[in-house]
């Protein structure tokens, strides 16, 4: 024989023990996936830091190199600065060395411009701008005058007498002289240095 039921079924409440079940049936979360979380992040953290070092590197290995670019250019620079500055002083040098080429010239051609009469010139030595000048004349007056004609040269400055002495030879009286002056330099042109300005 079959039984049915045919009365509704009332909903079971549960009962506590059923809530302590179901507590001891909820497990704690697993200290590994702590662990494997704290790792995963770990190894995230590290990859992206990797990531930032290396970029770091690349920027400052591009910037050692733009460095050394700049260091040869740098080094060109002050070598083609050296050799201006060389270039500049040879130009100087063959100036000077130009403009002294006719100082004899210029030292004998003064000297007989300003000769009086009566007056002749029996040596003369040039060093290191001063001019030693020995002569006879017939009198002091004429010494004086040439003297004065001299200092009115400007070639020449600080015309100075050093001795006078009277001598007698032939039956003639003269005057042995000597005197010192200081050669001027003619003014010579310096070379233009704009190159150098626009460099700066």
């Amino acid at each position: 024989m079959i039984r049915i039921n045919l009365l509704k079924e009332e909903p079971k409440v549960p009962t506590a023990p059923r809530e302590a079940e179901a507590i001891k049936e909820r497990k704690p979360f697993p200290m590994t996936s702590l662990l494997g979380l704290f790792f995963v992040i770990a190894v995230a953290v590290g990859f992206l830091q990797f990531n930032a070092l290396k970029k770091e590197k690349n920027l400052l290995n591009i910037k050692q190199e733009e460095k050394n670019k700049l260091r040869d250019v740098t080094s060109k620079l002050q070598t083609v600065r050296d050799q201006q500055d060389l270039i500049v002083r040879k130009i100087s040098l063959i100036n000077l060395l130009k403009s002294q080429q006719g100082v004899a010239v210029n030292i004998m051609n003064e000297l007989s411009k300003h000769i009086p009469y009566w007056v002749w010139l029996t040596e003369v030595n040039f060093s290191r701008q001063q001019v030693q000048i020995r002569g006879r004349a017939v009198d002091n007056n004429l010494i004086a005058d040439y003297i004065y004609s001299l200092e009115t040269s400007p070639y020449f400055q600080n015309v100075n007498l050093q001795s006078s002495t009277r001598r007698r030879g032939r039956g003639n009286e003269y005057l042995d002289f000597a005197l010192t002056a200081t050669y001027i330099f003619p003014q010579i042109s310096q070379p233009s240095t704009k190159v150098q300005e626009k460099g700066n």
